[in-house]
């Protein structure tokens, strides 16, 4: 318990592909929970998510980490410990700046922790002394060297309990002096040894990284077998009436996130369909659009013939009115003509009678 979730967040988990070292391999078939995790006894801040009982990411931030964003939703890091790159794909814009700005405040904060830690390990590996005649630490114990892992990453000096006795003038003369000096100096000279030995072992600690993870899967998978032993004490308890309780409301909830999701997904679903026919109205709608201007152009052509036959039929019906007004005058000359003829003819027989 004494690592506790700082802040969390929902996102689809993609890792690099180890042969090619180029395209993402999903590692979970949907978006899961996405956990910053503070250990306040090692001062350490890790990134964990879990589908189901799985660790899909165990990562633990340094100070040499970038998040980066490759694009609106998505954003990626580097972990060298688990020789591995993550990547995150996320429903906004929002979230992923969100996440970008968690993971460089933890970052600067394992920087500092990791800064304060240095120079703790300084002020142990170098003994100090006050004065002459004061009080002086003692030097470090094979148990703090061999301690537990944790130890190891932050060691720890502590004084003694017991200060010695000043020495008086008469029972320490100038060569037990040098002596206590030389004593001190081989001291200093353990000291930096082990210094040396808890650096060896803060290296070995982070080389076991692939072994905690290890240890994780064992303790995740002791924790499901715990979880349905407690389901198992549960059934025959008599005090677990509001445990029951609250898990059936969890159990509600859930029933009720996952009709929300569904019909979430349903919606999706039908307004792709509506997207689909959208796109296929879209689609007749261009295709109308063509033919009506192909039926437009074909009707101007067909007005043009029209206009010009129009202009053919009135110059026929003109020439044919001009005929006509010649065939009338031919006519009105040829009955004149006629009219003068038939004159001659009687006055030609009123001759003929007369002689």
């Amino acid at each position: 318990f004494r690592e506790q979730p700082i802040f969390s967040t929902r996102a689809h988990v993609f890792q690099i592909d180890p042969n090619t070292k180029k395209n993402w391999v999903p590692t979970s078939k949907h978006a899961v929970t996405v956990s910053y995790f503070y250990d306040s006894t090692r001062n350490v801040y890790r990134i964990i998510s879990l589908d189901g009982s799985k660790a899909i990411i165990n990562s633990t931030i340094t100070p040499n980490m970038t998040f980066t964003k490759t694009s609106q939703k998505f954003g990626q890091w580097a972990d060298s410990r688990a020789n591995t790159v993550y990547g995150l794909g996320f429903s906004s814009e929002h979230h992923l700046s969100k996440f970008a700005e968690k993971f460089q405040e933890f970052k600067e904060a394992a920087r500092l922790a990791k800064e304060k830690s240095q120079e703790k390990m300084e002020l142990t590996s170098t003994p100090s002394q006050e004065s002459a005649g004061g009080d002086i630490q003692s030097p470090l114990t094979p148990e703090s060297i061999n301690g537990t892992d944790d130890e190891r990453v932050m060691p720890e000096v502590t004084q003694n309990s017991e200060p010695r006795a000043e020495p008086t003038q008469n029972a320490l003369p100038f060569t037990h002096s040098s002596t206590i000096s030389k004593h001190w100096e081989a001291e200093l000279a353990t000291l930096k040894g082990n210094n040396a030995k808890l650096t060896a072992a803060l290296l070995e600690s982070t080389a076991n990284v692939k072994q905690w993870k290890q240890q994780l899967a064992a303790y995740q998978e002791e924790a499901e077998r715990l979880h349905k032993r407690v389901t198992e004490l549960e059934c025959v308890s008599s005090q677990a009436n509001a445990v029951h309780t609250h898990k059936t409301e969890l159990n509600q909830t859930i029933q009720e996130l996952e009709s929300t999701l569904k019909k979430k997904e349903e919606e999706i679903e039908g307004l792709k369909q509506e997207i689909d026919n959208a796109r296929e109205l879209q689609a007749q709608r261009d295709s109308l659009t063509q033919k009506l201007q192909e039926v437009e152009i074909r009707n101007k052509d067909l007005e043009g013939q029209l206009s010009d036959l129009e202009q053919r039929l009135e110059k026929s019906q003109n020439e044919q009115e001009a005929f006509r007004n010649n065939l009338k005058t031919l006519l009105e000359i040829l009955d004149g003509k006629i009219f003068e003829l038939t004159e001659l003819r009687d006055n030609l027989a009123k001759l003929i009678e007369c002689s």
